[in-house]
């Protein structure tokens, strides 16, 4: 049965189109409108073939719409009778604000359903050869913002140091400063850290060394895109290092 009058909350996954979800893929053709973050990837826009497609995001460090201004749209045509996808990359419920717009609709009677995506925070690590939990070296992983480094230091303050894997989102540019609270809490010097940037897709790099080389700025990748950073025993390992496989979206069923 066509959905009619509905907002879908769907994960764009780390980049790659070949790692939609099926029913993602579905919301996407059946879209009238498509509401799209910074981090997807334009294959797959192309599937939502009949919608109208608007950036919402940031660029630049500046916000095209304010979030209030994003509920509003969202709200307006569903009750319109349209089919609206509000696409987000990655899961819409890790670092994606889609708890917030879930409350919005849920508040104004609007119909809703949650797709979730494959979340950067484990593909981009996975894709680099690093499982986030490892029999013998960590039994437990924690994902954590890295957008704010007092945030941070606050979060992770009360961590035992070195006793599981930290896996921080929008943490690279700071990332040299976020190394240091680790260190100033006591983790090792030597803890090994990776960082991936543009996980999944064609230019996938991933640099590998320890917390004390990170403070010390000694991080680079060549790349602009987004990073993922890996710390503990983990990030040490490289079980697969293929580059990622991508499938033209016209080939998705």
């Amino acid at each position: 049965m066509a959905l009619r009058g509905h907002v879908s909350l769907v994960g764009a996954g780390p980049g790659d189109p070949a790692l939609l979800t099926r029913r993602a893929v579905e919301r996407l053709r059946a879209a009238d409108l498509v509401l799209y973050d910074a981090l997807v990837d334009p294959r797959v826009l192309a599937l939502a073939r009949r919608a109208h497609c608007f950036f919402v995001g940031k660029r630049a460090g500046r916000h095209a719409l304010g979030q209030p201004e994003i509920h509003s749209i969202m709200i307006r045509a569903a009750r319109r009778g349209r089919r609206v996808v509000r696409l987000k990359g990655g899961d819409p419920f890790v670092f994606g604000r889609g708890g917030e717009e879930a409350q919005a609709l849920q508040a104004a009677g609007v119909a809703f359903d949650i797709v979730p995506g494959v979340t950067s925070a484990l593909a981009a690590p996975a894709l680099a050869g690093i499982p986030v939990t490892h029999r013998g070296l960590a039994s437990a992983c924690l994902l954590v913002s890295g957008h704010d480094v007092e945030a941070f230091r606050s979060l992770v303050a009360g961590l035992p140091a070195n006793r599981l894997t930290l896996v921080v989102l929008m943490g690279g540019e700071r990332r040299a400063n976020l190394a240091s609270v680790l260190v100033g809490l006591g983790w090792r010097a030597a803890t090994p850290v990776a960082v991936v940037s543009s996980g999944s897709l064609p230019q996938q790099e991933t640099w590998r060394g320890t917390l004390d080389e990170v403070a010390r700025g000694l991080a680079t990748v060549e790349g602009e895109g987004p990073s993922v950073i890996v710390v503990g025993d983990v990030a040490a390992l490289a079980l697969v290092d293929l580059p990622a496989q991508t499938i033209p979206a016209e080939g998705l069923g």
